[in-house]
C-alpha cells in the first residue's frame, strides 16, 4: 500500500511537473510572437513611401524610366512594390520593400487604366481599395504621393472622398504632372463637371500637406495634350486650402506632356521635394 502511494505521488509530481513545463513554453511562445509582431509594426510604422498612380492608358511600368533616371542621377537605391488592382478589386503584387528600405517606390496601376470621367471615378474607389491593404500590410503613418496626368485625378478625387477615413495616415508632399483639371478646356470660365465637382468638395483636402503642381509648355499654351490653363486650375481647389501651393511651368526640351517625365528639370523637382523630403519625414522610433 505504502509502495503504491509513493507511485502515485511521483505520477502526480511528473503531471505537475509536465503542465508547469507546458504553460511557460506557451507564454514564451506568445511572448515571442507578440514582440516580434510589435518590432516589425514599429519597424513598418517609421516607413514613409512614395505612392504613384500613372496616367490613363498606362500600366505599372511607364514610371519604371522615372524612378531609375532619380537612382542613377542621385546614385540611389528605393524598392519598388507594384499593384494592380483589378476589376473585381481584387489586388496583383509584384516587387518588393526591405525592412530597411524607409522610403520605397508603390506604384499603384489598374486592369481598366481607360480614361473618361466615369472610369476615373472607378479608379478612385479601385485605388482607396488598394491605398488600405498597402497601409494595413506596412503600417506607415506618412506618405508622399504623385500623380502623372489622369492619375493626379484619381489623387485628387481619393483625397477628397476617401482620406479622411485614415485618421492615423498624412500626406505630406504631393506632386502632380500635366494635370487636366479642366480636361481639354482653354478658359477658365468654362469650368467641367469634373472641375466644378472638385471645387465644390476641396474642404476635405488635408490642410496640412504641401502640393506641388507642374506644367509642360510646348508652344506656351499647353503640353501637346493638356492645356496649361487647365492645369492651372488646380489652383482653384488646392490654393488658399492647404499650407502650401506651388505651380511650376517647364519649357525647352522634353516638356512634352509624355516627355515629362525624363525632363532633367521635372527629375530636379522630384528628387527635391518628393524624394528629400521624404527621408526627413523618416525618425526613429524610441525605444
Amino acid at each position: 500500500m505504502r509502495k503504491h502511494n509513493q507511485n502515485n505521488k511521483k505520477r502526480v509530481f511528473w503531471i505537475f511537473t509536465t503542465i508547469i513545463i507546458l504553460l511557460l513554453i506557451t507564454i514564451s511562445y506568445l511572448w515571442t510572437r507578440n514582440n516580434s509582431a510589435a518590432s516589425s509594426t514599429n519597424q513598418s510604422s517609421t516607413m514613409s513611401p512614395i505612392i504613384m498612380i500613372p496616367g490613363s492608358g498606362a500600366d505599372n511600368n511607364v514610371l519604371d524610366g522615372l524612378i531609375s533616371n532619380v537612382d542613377k542621377r542621385y546614385k540611389e537605391h528605393h524598392n519598388v512594390l507594384k499593384v494592380t488592382v483589378n476589376t473585381d478589386n481584387s489586388l496583383t503584387y509584384s516587387g518588393h520593400i526591405s525592412a530597411k528600405d524607409k522610403n520605397p517606390y508603390i506604384v499603384v496601376g489598374f486592369e481598366n487604366s481607360q480614361d473618361g470621367l466615369e472610369n476615373i471615378k472607378k479608379q478612385t474607389t479601385w485605388f482607396n481599395t488598394a491605398f488600405k491593404d498597402l497601409q494595413q500590410k506596412y503600417h506607415f503613418k506618412t506618405f508622399n504621393a504623385f500623380g502623372h496626368s489622369n492619375g493626379s485625378l484619381i489623387w485628387t478625387y481619393f483625397l477628397e472622398d476617401y482620406f479622411d477615413n485614415y485618421q492615423n495616415v498624412k500626406i505630406n508632399h504631393f506632386m502632380t504632372v500635366g494635370a487636366p483639371f479642366n480636361f481639354a478646356e482653354t478658359s477658365h470660365d468654362d469650368k467641367t463637371e469634373m472641375l466644378d465637382q472638385l471645387i465644390k468638395n476641396k474642404n476635405h483636402i488635408p490642410k496640412t500637406m504641401s502640393y506641388y503642381s507642374i506644367a509642360g509648355t510646348e508652344q506656351y499654351s499647353d503640353d501637346g495634350i493638356v492645356p496649361l490653363s487647365s492645369v492651372d486650375a488646380g489652383k482653384y481647389i488646392y490654393q488658399d486650402q492647404i499650407k502650401h501651393y506651388m505651380f511650376i511651368t517647364l519649357t525647352g526640351s522634353n516638356a512634352e506632356h509624355s516627355d515629362m517625365l525624363t525632363n532633367p528639370q521635372f527629375i530636379t523637382l522630384f528628387h527635391q521635394f518628393i524624394i528629400k523630403s521624404s527621408e526627413k519625414l523618416v525618425k526613429p522610433i524610441k525605444k
